[in-house]
């Protein structure tokens, strides 16, 4: 093994690999290397459907300094395009809300179609003159940023290099395909963020894994026990753990409705996936979630919660109940992903260890982090 390959330990069977190193989370080089090749160039998550509900809706996402614009369109699709005018390079949309007619440029007042086309490019040939023979308005329309939605999130491709998503997570399609269906967001109070002072990376890690369930998270261990549950790995894709006990709230008799058609192993089973690089997915029979890492710094992630239901109908109290019972859960987990933050900061850590049993959704992710920035599959 070379000596000089710091990743070549990452890449190896769970038996023998190592983690990666301590570079990975707070080494402001290695973190803006990661944005280019883990979250430009892939699949990342940049927001919810939820938040452009409506035809014409729009909001502003700024995705590690890229300026980003999450619209619904007319023909109510949701569309992402770079939050920049052709002409100057200005900011578009400021703020979230309803574009009224076109989107238009403050500075110049260039204006663009909710297609992205550009429409109006007012006194671009002197003053009266709102077409000029240099400028081919047919070039010039806002760029589109590939993007899809699944599960309430929107994935975009940043860059443009990635394979369309539905090539890329086939088989996560095929495995909660009784799950495409209609979800509905909660409303306001199922949406809640958390500012944690760690790197993104170790709140994916976190997640997919089951092994600390008995110490960090007591109550839930009560009835859904650490041998109640299973790995879940797809090399290069995604990783998480499933259970087979998973406990319907019920409050005072009311439960919520269950979604159409699933069969049988949904029936106690959930499953908790991290789809790489930085969406955390959630399916029960009666509520899903979503959350979507946002990654602020090396040291510093919010994560972005949503839960969402089988229908309209679902009781607000019920709901208020179930996200506060998540956001218990998962507060539980930030004072282990923001210690582990710290100790990365151990000049003598050299990556750790890996459970073969119980760590593989961890090395999974570990292994397909290293394999991208070394450029080898």
């Amino acid at each position: 093994m070379n000596s000089h390959d710091p990743l070549g330990p990452v890449m190896q069977p769970i038996n023998r690999a190592r983690g990666l190193p301590n570079a990975h989370y707070i080494d402001q080089a290695v973190f803006d290397a990661e944005k280019r090749r883990l979250l430009f160039a892939n699949w990342a998550g940049i927001g919810f459907a939820h938040d452009v509900a409506e035809p014409s809706d729009a909001k502003p996402v700024d995705f590690l300094g890229m300026p980003l614009l999450i619209l619904r369109d007319r023909a109510g699709v949701v569309r992402v395009f770079q939050n920049t005018c052709r002409h100057r390079g200005m900011i578009l949309v400021d703020t979230p809300g309803k574009i009224r007619g076109a989107i238009r440029c403050p500075y110049h007042s260039w204006c663009y179609d909710l297609d992205g086309t550009l429409k109006s490019t007012p006194h671009v040939g002197g003053p009266g003159h709102n077409r000029h023979e240099d400028i081919d308005m047919s070039t010039l329309g806002l760029i589109e940023i590939a993007s899809y939605v699944w599960q309430g999130v929107v994935f975009a491709n940043i860059d443009g290099s990635a394979p369309p998503f539905t090539k890329v997570h086939a088989d996560l399609l095929t495995r909660w395909r009784e799950f495409d269906q209609p979800l509905h967001f909660g409303g306001e109070t199922s949406y809640f963020a958390l500012d944690v002072a760690t790197n993104w990376k170790l709140a994916v890690e976190n997640y997919c894994e089951s092994y600390h369930l008995p110490w960090i998270h007591p109550g839930l261990n009560t009835y859904s026990r650490l041998e109640d549950h299973y790995n879940i790995t797809a090399p290069g894709k995604f990783s998480g753990q499933g259970t087979l006990v998973y406990r319907q709230l019920c409050d005072d008799g009311k439960i919520f409705s269950d979604f159409a058609g699933l069969p049988d192993k949904w029936n106690e089973g959930a499953e908790y996936i991290a789809v790489y690089p930085n969406v955390l997915l959630g399916v029960q029979r009666d509520h899903t979630f979503a959350i979507v890492l946002e990654p602020k710094s090396c040291d510093q992630t919010v994560e972005h919660v949503a839960l969402f239901y089988a229908d309209d109908a679902a009781d607000n109290d019920l709901k208020d109940k179930n996200a506060d019972l998540w956001r218990g859960v998962f507060e539980e987990d930030l004072f282990v992903v923001e210690g582990m933050q710290r100790g990365r900061h151990g000049i003598k850590f050299d990556g750790g260890r890996f459970s073969p049993v119980m760590d593989g959704p961890t090395h999974n992710f570990h292994d397909w982090v290293a394999r991208q920035m070394a450029n080898r599959g």
